[in-house]
């Protein structure tokens, strides 16, 4: 009888020691532990967000949101700048941004959280020009579109940004467009992509720059409301055999027929399977790359044909 009780104690013993043991090697996983507590479909996490894209992510969020109901993802908008200092300093883990980082970025963002950010193009989008419903010209070229930018045009719009500095489409106007000039004295700086619209519909000679995301779905009833406060203008098509002017269409950005077309990209700094690798899976599969499509940017993952319709 005595035998059996001993046994028994070493029995408790054994298995106490077995569940001690793989509750730390659970904890430690590798280096993997959750700090955070969340996983790739459940938690709370917080995004930083270029302004650029608000519609076009918005709509991925209410998706994934509806597909995991314990998942809550808290989009911060801001411009492009914004986002990476939040990157830098712990604010999110997550930004979607017009661009990667660069060597020296992922360099610091290694050295700082002890592994390497991942990051991926997820989506194209454009650089469409807005003008007022009264405005007489709304057919540029690329060599129109700089003397604008720099205040030596003579068709004497007024070019609107949605700021001076720290936004995507401000770099992107200084980097691609100018191609390192300073943009002119004569542009007007908007707070947001709400503000160049609106700038643009109240002012017959403004010349809006914004991105796609705002303007260019026609089955979004807040866009097309838009719509009716301004126009899209064409540009010339660079690649084109003929002279061709072209708006930032979907079919336009995927050939690439449009020539301010951009990427759009996510930059994580998560060393685990958390919610920031579920959302960014989300983007980068089916059901993301769907939004993408249906928001009239084009997938960077998926492939979609483009089939010329003729006249």
């Amino acid at each position: 009888m005595r035998l059996n009780i001993v046994s028994g104690r070493i029995k408790f013993i054994s298995t106490w020691v077995v569940v001690f043991f793989v509750s730390v090697l659970a904890g430690c996983n590798n280096g993997t532990q959750k700090p955070f507590g969340d996983t790739t479909i459940s938690g709370t996490i917080n995004i930083s967000v270029d302004e650029s894209f608000k519609p076009v992510i918005d709509s991925q969020i209410k998706v994934f949101e509806a597909s995991y109901k314990d998942a809550k993802i808290i989009a911060h908008y801001k411009p492009e700048a914004e986002c990476l200092k939040d990157l830098n300093n712990d604010s999110v883990r997550m930004v979607i941004i017009t661009r990667g980082l660069t060597d020296k970025e992922v360099e610091l963002l290694t050295n700082k959280e002890k592994a390497s950010p991942l990051q991926g193009k997820i989506a194209y989008d454009a650089v469409a020009l807005i003008v007022n419903n009264q405005a007489k010209d709304s057919v540029f070229d690329m060599t129109d579109v700089r003397s604008i930018l720099k205040g030596t045009s003579g068709y004497k719009l007024r070019p609107v940004l949605d700021g001076l500095s720290a936004t995507s489409t401000v770099r992107y106007a200084m980097d691609s467009i100018l191609q390192g000039q300073p943009i002119g004295k004569n542009v007007t700086a908007a707070t947001t992509s709400q503000g160049v619209i609106d700038y643009v519909s109240n002012n017959p000679d403004a010349i809006g720059f914004i991105g796609v995301s705002w303007i260019g779905n026609p089955e979004d009833t807040t866009q097309v409301s838009f719509l009716k406060k301004v126009r899209i203008a064409s540009v010339r098509c660079g690649i084109c055999p003929q002279e061709t002017y072209v708006k930032p269409y979907q079919a336009n950005i995927a050939m690439r027929r449009y020539p301010m077309v951009r990427g759009l990209y996510y930059v994580l700094k998560e060393n685990y399977d958390g919610l920031g690798s579920g959302f960014a899976n989300f983007m980068m599969y089916e059901r993301g790359q769907l939004i993408f499509q249906r928001a009239y940017l084009w997938p960077a993952k998926m492939q979609f044909i483009v089939r010329d319709a003729g006249m």
